[in-house]
């Protein structure tokens, strides 16, 4: 389906609001399971229900129409109960990891400044009205459904970016649209199981999730990731439907690679976005689903443009993030000209014509060219019109006048059998400017020795790191995202430690 076919679906399609949805699914079967986590479910009139509760609750206590409310739980069925309850006082869902960094946490609260903080412990913010983990709304107040109203923004997730300083993304869109959507730009279906893997406070788990919730899926969410519990759990609930990132497929083919024997035969479709995701490990994925099943999309929580590429377009255009479905990208060097096909440069994203604000920032400014705008990436496009990413463009280390992506050193990294996980930085160095230094979570045994001599076979000798650090704990979170500048730093402070001996 091309750009305009999907336009003309977005205006032409009757729009509902997510409450309104969610309620009518609940009269029409109120005993269908909606959500499952953890050995725990909740059927549609028990999500109804408790949500409204929770919404009075939210409004007892101050939170009014357009307010923030920010979520801090973990995932699970409570997480769904305080999304609805926000939307059903129309307020804006602000989803936050439940184990970020007080200093983190308070640096997003000052910038949106909520009504209501869920999940969180009072002592934290004692300026702000917050409700603990387990908080149960008092059992007089009522479950019957609310005046029906709409949220101006149905989700507002945050994103530090490589800078490390945070910022909100607003969704432009209120909390209203047509379900039918989510069958025609993500194939899904009202029978589909999806499995929600990522965490919710991360755009795609959260518009898929709630996607699906609203056209009638049982929606099963895990806790957090592990991949030994996520493929038993695909075989045990038969999913249908799953979103995961580069990091999980790769901790899954491993498992399936030693031998693992699951039955996935009930996957209908198998979408990876989010990161760059190594060719080698994409290729193991088609062979094992077969080519039309994997998809792959690109795009931003800014919501400006999108591309799709199925499995079977894919091993044409390998390495490809597809052609652009919604919107319009354009590759651009640094004065602003558009660079010639099959040329590296920056990637810039514009909305369809017609078409809202599809978000706002708190905290930060947009990168535009004329009414262009772009979220950091560098890449290129082919003859035919395919997109395929390069890297970050904050991320790029420049090594003795040469150019390294991290992302081509870390698909070569980690398809060494060893290797679990890899992130990539330029450490300050005297002679070259910068120095490739990577860090490895590898099996027990796996030497740097073993890794470089790897390594010399499949990438240019000057892209090969300098120096390797084995580190033990898992390098990306569960939504396979990094904070590269935080990890280049801390290897800068232990680079200087052993160079003092320890003393500071």
């Amino acid at each position: 389906m091309d750009t305009a076919a999907i336009t003309k679906i977005l205006a032409d399609s009757p729009v509902e609001p997510y409450v309104r949805t969610m309620r009518r699914l609940a009269e029409q079967e109120p005993d269908a399971v909606s959500i499952s986590c953890d050995g725990e479910l909740v059927t549609r009139g028990e999500l109804e229900r408790r949500s409204n509760r929770l919404a009075r609750a939210f409004a007892q206590r101050g939170a009014r129409h357009g307010d923030f409310i920010v979520i801090a739980l973990p995932n699970g069925i409570d997480w769904f109960v305080a999304y609805f309850a926000t939307l059903k006082i129309g307020a804006i869902p602000l989803p936050l990891s439940a184990r970020l960094p007080l200093i983190e946490r308070q640096a997003i609260v000052a910038l949106g400044r909520p009504a209501l903080l869920v999940g969180v412990d009072p002592s934290d913010h004692p300026e702000f009205t917050c409700l603990p983990v387990g908080f149960e709304p008092e059992a007089a107040l009522a479950d019957g459904p609310l005046d029906e109203v709409v949220s101006p923004s149905w989700k507002a997730p945050t994103s530090g970016g490589s800078t490390g300083r945070p910022k909100i993304i607003v969704a432009g869109s209120p909390a209203e649209g047509s379900p039918e959507l989510n069958s025609v730009l993500w194939q899904m279906r009202a029978d589909d199981v999806q499995m929600v893997v990522g965490p919710l406070y991360h755009n795609g788990p959260l518009i898929f999730a709630i996607g699906g919730l609203l056209l009638g899926q049982h929606v099963v969410v895990m806790r957090r990731f592990d991949a030994g519990t996520l493929l038993a759990l695909m075989e045990l609930h038969k999913v249908t439907w799953v979103l995961l990132v580069p990091t999980m497929m790769h901790r899954m083919h491993r498992l399936l690679e030693d031998g693992r024997r699951v039955d996935l035969s009930s996957v209908r479709l198998l979408w990876h976005g989010s990161a760059k995701c190594a060719d080698w490990l994409k290729q193991a994925w088609i062979d094992r689903l077969g080519p039309e099943r994997v998809w792959e999309f690109y795009g931003g929580t800014e919501a400006l443009a999108a591309t799709m590429i199925s499995g079977t377009e894919w091993l044409e255009h390998r390495g490809s993030v597809g052609r652009v479905v919604v919107g319009s990208m354009r590759v651009l060097d640094p004065s602003g000209r558009e660079v010639p096909t099959g040329t590296v440069g920056e990637i810039y994203m514009k909305r369809p014509a017609g078409m809202a604000e599809t978000y706002r920032y708190v905290g930060s400014d947009a990168h535009r060219s004329g009414e262009w705008e772009t979220i950091g990436d560098l890449g290129w496009k082919d003859a035919d019109g395919y997109v395929y990413i390069h890297d970050r463009r904050v991320d790029l280390i420049v090594t003795g006048g040469s150019n390294v992506y991290p992302a081509e050193v870390e698909e070569a990294l980690e398809a060494h059998p060893g290797v679990l996980s890899s992130v990539v930085v330029g450490l300050p160095d005297d002679d070259l400017g910068h120095r490739v230094h990577a860090l490895v979570q590898a099996e027990p045994g796996t030497s740097e020795q073993d890794v470089m001599e790897f390594l010399e076979h499949r990438i240019v000798r000057y892209k090969i790191p300098r120096s390797i650090e084995f580190i033990d704990a898992p390098l990306r979170d569960d939504a396979g995202k990094v904070r590269r500048s935080q990890m280049r730093d801390e290897a800068i402070a232990r680079q200087r430690t052993a160079m003092t001996g320890g003393s500071s």
